[in-house]
């Protein structure tokens, strides 16, 4: 049997995803497209792998057999290409990298120009995506790795087969129109009366700080239901209510809105998710330090109070 590690991939994709457009999603290919490349590999095993009820498909035996054996098929490949970039150290490797619009704006330019002045043949080239999707796309090879964060009151799930390697500890702050606080910090218990804006419930942060506003003893007044943490800053400078912000999503914010300190410990850590077997590899290594250090350079808390690589 020979068949195309692409489509074995895309197999292991739908194993992971469940549906033919969850996979199309993840990798930016059309459902059709999809459906073509894994009809092609139900063509080379010779045998049927899928049952398909209406527009939905599921894998029969033989297709979780060869999904099981397409694991450490494509861990083979990687390993054997990480092999070669250890022979090389890090002169000359790319790494795919996700990041979300605070990190790609705060970051990650400073962090780039550090890596490419330390390691000049690593190549980056990042993806936009939520911060809860990250970890799920470095586990199925999407990404060599991604930022990822934990706030001090709801941590991320851990995936047995990935690493994370904290870089910096970002404060968080009230977002409130302008001459609405005073300088010094604010209790989030202060804030049960204020209107918010905030992420859905579903989202990390949108939860995180649900939790925390009922550990504070009150459940959110919440107006707006924002995405984007820009938009939400757009909206309390026009008065429309509060939010809160850690250090690099309130890095620039719009006139009419002012930062104030928040009091107490709701605090977020900033880290690296890779997979365990690339732990040894050089070029990742100099993207986390590089990063760490870019960290400490736009005013984040480096973890422990440590400086980076330590």
């Amino acid at each position: 049997m020979e068949v195309s590690l692409h489509r074995l991939k895309l197999l292991r994709e739908l194993r992971y995803r469940g549906t033919v457009t969850a996979v199309a999603d993840a990798l930016h290919y059309s459902a059709s497209a999809v459906s073509q490349q894994l009809s092609l590999l139900e063509r080379e095993a010779e045998t049927p792998l899928f049952e398909r009820h209406g527009r939905r498909i599921s894998l029969t035996e033989a297709g979780m057999v060869l999904a099981d054996h397409s694991e450490s098929i494509l861990d083979a490949v990687e390993s054997a290409g990480n092999a070669i970039e250890s022979l090389r150290g890090a002169s000359s490797a790319t790494l795919r990298a996700g990041v979300w619009a605070s990190v790609a704006t705060g970051l990650l330019p400073t962090g780039l120009a550090i890596l490419e002045r330390r390691a000049p043949g690593v190549s980056v080239r990042s993806v936009e995506l939520a911060p809860e999707a990250g970890s799920d796309a470095v586990r199925d090879g999407s990404l060599d790795l991604s930022f990822v964060i934990d706030y001090s009151n709801y941590a991320m799930p851990r995936i047995r087969t990935l690493e994370r390697q904290t870089i910096a500890v970002e404060r968080m702050y009230v977002a409130a129109p302008a001459g609405a606080a005073g300088p010094d910090p604010i209790d989030l218990a202060g804030l049960a009366a204020d209107a918010w804006i905030l992420s859905d419930s579903r989202s990390h942060f949108g939860r995180a700080v649900r939790l925390a506003c009922r550990e504070a003893g009150f459940e959110p007044d919440v107006r707006h239901v924002v995405g984007e943490q820009s938009t939400a800053l757009a909206l309390v400078a026009a008065g429309q209510g509060v939010t809160l912000v850690s250090d690099l999503g309130g890095m620039t914010p719009p006139p009419g809105a002012e930062l104030t300190p928040l009091a107490g410990r709701f605090e977020r850590n900033l880290s690296i998710a890779y997979r365990t077997r690339d732990s040894d590899r050089s070029s990742l290594q100099a993207f986390i330090d590089a990063m760490a250090e870019a960290a400490v350079e736009v005013g984040l808390r480096a973890p422990g109070g440590q400086r980076p690589g330590t």
